[in-house]
């Protein structure tokens, strides 16, 4: 027989979802903000922002984004860079992780401080780029993949952990059927791992599908743009525009005129970034919901030793 709950549990879980609820809300707030002033006219984003509905509603901004071809091509290149260096970089590091976690694998002290030291310590953006260049790579779409191959040393403790924790029998039982090294990875550890993997795919994606960095130090080539770089272009520009405005509106009252009449666009600067954020930020939020299931579960197991 279920036991009906007591009043301070009852005010206990009223008080949670009216606590979660309003976390769910501040969350979701400025993602709505966002959409809804990039479907605002130019002219009512001068006046001021909206706050619950466009002011003046027009897809005109979003028209504008999706017909640039030089967004469409950071997209692409974006879009492109995420799919290989997710995939290669879950391979590669979960291959090494998997070696690491064995225990007769030799130099595994050696590769445990280099490890360690990575996490702590770097070159830097000078020495890095003079690598970069040596290699030849500086300018090259090769850039967005190869220093990414490796997830670091980070992922590898959490794959390692993992990995730990799967019975030791299994592997046995393999190595007297005869499986190689590879095939133990292949077909008994990865599918086994399928949590960790979707929890750290994740976070890949989202690392590289968000950097900027990347085009802004090692590329010049407006080919290889990528989404976020582009977006950080239309930021500055934006920025660069209202300080022009103000200081040519200041300094005479002719041009001050001709500025009040270009504002009544029903484009400007600030619609065409919002929209183009909300537009970055879309594909993550589409993919977030398949690996959710995965997502938490493979935290803890990567985090917590079995």
């Amino acid at each position: 027989m279920v036991q009906s709950k007591t009043m301070g549990e009852r005010i206990f879980h009223i008080i949670s979802t009216v606590i979660m609820v309003i976390l769910i809300l501040v969350s979701l707030y400025p993602f709505y903000y966002a959409i809804i002033n990039s479907m605002n006219t130019g002219y009512a984003i001068q006046r001021g922002f909206s706050i619950f509905l466009p002011a003046e509603f027009t897809m005109e901004s979003w028209r504008t984004v999706l017909s640039d071809s030089s967004i469409l091509r950071a997209l692409g290149i974006t879009a492109l860079r995420t799919v290989i260096v997710t995939v290669a970089s879950t391979v590669i590091t979960s291959m090494f992780a998997y070696a690491y976690s064995r225990t007769y694998l030799r130099g595994k002290k050696f590769y445990s401080a280099l490890g360690l030291v990575s996490m702590y310590f770097s070159g830097g953006v000078i020495p890095f780029f003079l690598l970069i260049s040596t290699l030849g790579l500086y300018d090259n779409f090769w850039v967005y993949i190869i220093p990414s191959l490796f997830g670091g040393y980070y992922n590898v403790i959490i794959y390692n952990t993992n990995f730990k924790a799967l019975p030791e029998a299994l592997f046995e039982s393999a190595k007297l059927d005869g499986a190689s090294e590879f095939t133990i990875y292949w077909k008994i550890v990865m599918p086994l791992s399928k949590p960790v993997l979707a929890a750290l795919c994740v976070f890949t994606a989202v690392g590289v599908w968000n950097d900027y960095s990347t085009t802004l130090y090692y590329t010049q080539s407006p080919e290889l743009k990528t989404l976020q770089y582009y977006i950080l272009e239309l930021v500055q520009s934006y920025n660069a525009t209202d300080q022009l405005t103000a200081s040519a509106m200041a300094s005479s009252a002719n041009i001050s005129e001709l500025f009040s009449q270009n504002n009544n666009a029903i484009v400007n600067a600030k619609t065409i970034e919002l929209a183009a954020m909300v537009m970055s930020a879309i594909p993550m939020i589409i993919i977030y919901p398949f690996a959710q299931k995965y997502f938490v579960q493979g935290v803890m197991l990567g985090s917590v030793k079995g």
